[in-house]
């Protein structure tokens, strides 16, 4: 007969008596109570040397490597003030001010233990994989987050900047709109701070882009100029800008769903303070836990003093672009960009392709126009060397 859970302990009082009265053999009495032999031996032992016939606690003699209760009120206020910081970063914070941390499993007990884990941040916590560029400055990522109202009842449009290989927050500045002017007063910010990129990458919402019928915006041509090549996600695909999309949930989840912002002085304030923990405390996990500050140099390419003057060679056929945003060629009106006005285009002819022409301005390819169909058959942004050849 098995254990009953009730009368354990006389159970198995009466199991070692009837044993030493040897009313039955000691293997006939471990079948009829369904235990082992070694398992009888072990009550009839404690029986013997007068010891409790209950179940002893598991829980080990000693405890050395127990996180000291200090340390676990360090692990829980760090928590409370970054509660959207998982167990491997909170660890690496730890250590990065020279306190000792346990292991990131101990972390992560000590979390649940003091009900400071939700499903929202174990999801958060899960590190996402992504392309890189290799080298800092090589593309940036642009976008608003999106708006949201403040106290005084106004918006606030939340205008970020990300270097792409080492995921360093150039900015994060509070708009009160999503239009040209303030984002080139950002722009114009960091390229005196950090240089220019190679190219940045953006979505194909105002101001980054102008509309598909009339060609591009302010903002493209502006760049152009500085010899920056503007690159677009695809439409309705924003894990193009997936680091961009993972900081505007990581600046969601850590800053804004914690504070009632009242104005935009008071957005700008919470912004810089996130974005220096962000850069230089904050650890990455597509940076193996390093943060982005240490990741980030500054760009080589500085930010001329003025826009200078481009010269076509002798191979391009040369127009001015007309308020419109038309030019004119071989007597046919071809759409290129109202941004363009005023402007010199070059055209030259595709070698691979009669009657195709590429419409560059300075060394960026903006259009292609076939003279033949008379119509403007592509008109996408791209370096000289592969517009010239490719469509």
């Amino acid at each position: 007969m098995p254990w009953k859970e009730t009368t354990m302990e006389r159970e198995r009082i009466f199991f070692v008596q009837r044993t030493l009265n040897k009313e039955k053999s000691k293997s006939a009495l471990c079948r009829e109570y369904g235990i082992s032999r070694p398992t009888g031996d072990k009550w009839i032992a404690r029986y013997l040397n007068g010891e409790t016939m209950s179940d002893r606690s598991r829980a080990p003699f000693r405890t050395p490597n127990k996180t000291s209760p200090d340390a676990e009120e360090r692990i829980v206020a760090l928590r409370q003030r970054h509660p959207a910081i998982g167990a491997k970063k909170l660890k690496r914070l730890l250590e990065n001010q020279g306190q000792p941390a346990p292991a990131y499993s101990t972390i992560n007990a000590i979390l649940h233990r003091n009900g400071l884990i939700t499903p929202e941040a174990s999801q958060a916590a899960t590190p996402y994989h992504r392309f890189e560029k290799a080298r800092a400055n090589e593309m940036w990522q642009a976008d608003f987050k999106g708006h949201f109202a403040m106290a005084n009842g106004l918006r606030c449009y939340p205008l970020t900047v990300l270097d792409d290989h080492s995921r360093f927050n150039l900015c994060i500045d509070a708009k009160g709109n999503e239009q040209y002017v303030g984002v080139r007063e950002s722009f114009l910010r960091l390229f005196h701070e950090y240089g220019l990129p190679d190219t940045l990458l953006c979505d194909n919402g105002k101001p980054w882009a102008g509309s598909r019928d009339y060609g591009y915006a302010q903002f493209e041509v502006w760049l152009m100029e500085l010899g920056i090549l503007t690159k677009h996600g695809r439409a309705y695909h924003p894990q193009t800008q997936g680091k961009e999309e993972r900081f505007h949930g990581s600046l969601k989840r850590e800053l804004l769903k914690h504070h009632t912002i009242a104005d935009s002085a008071h957005a700008q304030r919470l912004f810089d303070e996130y974005r220096g923990f962000y850069n230089h405390e904050r650890p990455h996990h597509a940076l193996n836990l390093d943060t982005p500050a240490n990741r980030y140099t500054r760009s080589s390419r500085e930010l001329p003093n003025r826009i200078r003057p481009w010269e076509y060679s002798g191979d391009y056929k040369i127009r001015k672009v007309k308020q419109t945003g038309e030019i004119s060629f071989l007597g046919h009106p071809y759409i290129i960009g109202k941004a363009f006005f005023g402007r010199q285009v070059g055209l030259y002819g595709v070698p691979a392709m009669p009657d195709t022409y590429s419409v560059m301005y300075r060394q960026f390819c903006v259009a292609k126009i076939n003279i033949a169909d008379k119509t403007v058959v592509a008109r996408r942004l791209g370096i000289a060397s592969a517009c010239a050849l490719n469509v």
